[in-house]
């Protein structure tokens, strides 16, 4: 049974696209995320913790090794997180920890899909500068899963002892929980996807097909399969003296929309606010979000897709009901999972963390989904640690600069772990426990992508540096780019990049820039000799 003085367990909740300020506990008035509030008010909660990348798949890598997205190779969606990359999860089971993973991954393929680039078009070449590395790529691959029922990953999976996978979005998602609902409840598998939703005629999102009425009872949900999945471990880890890192992942509230039961209603679009920056007018060089808003008013913006569009006031309104009710329905799994953990006695050594893989526009300038423009919405995401065991006052409140690879290096730390040569995130305890400052003044995100858009030659590209009071980003090939200055525009509605005022402050700004590629470039292996 678990005292006091064991080493501490780790459950970390994550979900997939959800943006800070879609929770109360971060001044959201609207969405009713009563039991994440009630975990914020007893533990820590970031005020500005942003991804390395706001793409599902690096920013997963990143938050798995504590290591930018140009160093662990996962750079944008379509690589997988080589094996050989050491991950902190690896580093817990080594040193006598048991681990789980309920829910999505992401660290491989998943889609089925062909890749984006390079377009078909472009001239041949002979093998690549850096060979594949070994071992299976392949361990999340939709179709594989979906052909083979005896298709699964290989134990140990990036350090995941055990693995029960939710692959993709929506009541289509597979993996694991597709098995799963064929086996015990065909009639219900046999009547997913749009093609089957209960009619909605008034929905334009289900005209692109990112929004459907699902007969997929709650209780049968990928909500509800990861939460009852992470219960029974728990179950598991209750009988058992080792201790536990628990990953909790939800799919949710990721699009397309189809959120179950009472919660596709629980929010109307009528009521639906949009952001300050919906209707204001905006100045500076723009020309990547003119492209989009042109693409709109052309009538020929691609919707169907999850790369970003330029909306309709209508289409926001949806969108931000419909991931309110995914954002609710979320919250009262993790409610029922933490009150198993107290049920369990488990609470007393847990550390509680909860988080997503990247933000998401909704309406900021008019646009939905994601994609390489880096407003607050999709690079700030919510960051919560409660730690029953450090006495750390309740309800406080980090002002530092906080990054999604701070996550490994906090939880080693907390674990009595080392870390391993080449981590690049900071220990986040000095700020926790006794609010010291980190001593970083400035984060870099970066972003690269299959997707040509915005009129460019080539695919997208991007480097943004983020200071307290200030974004700058810069685009490949590009001679324009931005500053946002963010304490007195926090809307981000006014670029002073071609501002004459402001040329000191973009060489400031550029040379920091420059300081910081520097500083997260790979310093491991550590060498063998002088030469």
């Amino acid at each position: 049974m678990p005292t006091s003085s064991r080493r501490p367990n780790f459950l970390l909740f994550i979900t997939d696209q959800q943006r800070a300020d879609h929770l109360g506990a971060y001044g959201n008035p609207v969405v009713r995320t009563p039991h994440l509030d009630a975990l914020a008010r007893r533990g820590w909660m970031a005020d500005t913790c942003l991804v390395a990348s706001p793409i599902c798949m690096p920013n997963r890598a990143s938050l798995m090794t504590g290591r930018m997205p140009s160093v662990h190779g996962a750079r944008h969606n379509g690589i997988a997180l080589p094996l050989d990359q050491q991950t902190f999860v690896e580093r817990l089971r080594s040193t006598g920890y048991a681990t789980a993973l309920v829910g999505k991954s992401h660290l491989q393929n998943i889609s089925g899909r062909g890749p984006l680039w390079p377009p078909k078009d472009s001239p041949p070449t002979d093998g690549e500068a850096r060979r594949a590395p070994a071992g299976r790529l392949d361990q999340e691959w939709g179709p594989s899963w979906a052909a083979d029922d005896d298709f699964d990953v290989d134990l140990p999976y990036y350090g995941f002892d055990t693995v029960r996978l939710v692959i993709n979005h929506g009541d289509t998602a597979g993996g694991h929980y597709r098995r799963w609902l064929c086996r015990h409840h065909p009639d219900v598998a046999a009547r997913v996807g749009p093609e089957h939703a209960l009619p909605t005629p008034e929905l334009e999102l289900g005209r692109s097909r990112q929004a459907w009425r699902t007969r997929v009872p709650e209780e049968l949900s990928t909500n509800a399969y990861v939460g009852d999945q992470t219960c029974a471990l728990l179950q598991d880890f209750a009988n058992s003296e080792q201790p536990f890192f628990l990953q909790c992942s939800f799919p949710d509230p990721h699009h397309p929309f189809t959120p179950t039961g009472r919660y596709w209603d629980m929010y109307a679009p009528e009521d639906m606010e949009l952001p300050p920056s919906y209707h204001a007018g905006t100045s500076g060089p723009l020309p990547h979000l003119d492209w989009l808003h042109a693409q709109r008013d052309a009538g020929t913006a691609v919707k169907h897709t999850p790369a970003m569009f330029a909306a309709s006031e209508r289409e926001v309104r949806e969108a931000l009901a419909l991931n309110y009710g995914s954002i609710s329905h979320i919250d009262a799994t993790v409610g029922g999972i933490l009150a198993r953990l107290a049920e369990l006695k488990l609470d007393r050594d847990t550390v509680v963390l909860f988080t997503s893989d990247h933000g998401d526009y909704f309406g900021d300038h008019q646009l939905l989904w994601k994609g390489p423009l880096h407003y607050r919405g999709i690079i700030r995401v919510p960051l919560l640690w409660h730690d029953p065991q450090a006495g750390t006052g309740a309800g406080q409140v980090g002002r530092q600069l906080c990054s999604t690879i701070d996550i490994a290096p906090t939880i080693l730390a907390r674990a009595g772990c080392t870390p391993y040569n080449g981590i690049q995130g900071l220990s986040l305890l000095p700020a926790i426990n006794d609010g010291v400052s980190l001593g970083r003044d400035d984060l870099l995100v970066e972003e690269e992508g299959q997707r040509t858009m915005f009129g460019f030659p080539g695919r997208t590209r991007m480097r943004t540096l983020c200071t307290a009071t200030h974004r700058l980003s810069i685009y490949d090939g590009q001679d324009w780019g931005e500053i946002y200055d963010l304490a007195t525009d926090p809307h981000e509605n006014h670029n002073l990049w071609d501002q004459p005022d402001c040329a000191g402050l973009r060489r400031d700004l550029l040379h920091r820039l420059a300081l910081a590629m520097m500083r997260y470039g790979d310093t491991s292996p550590h060498p063998t000799a002088l030469a």
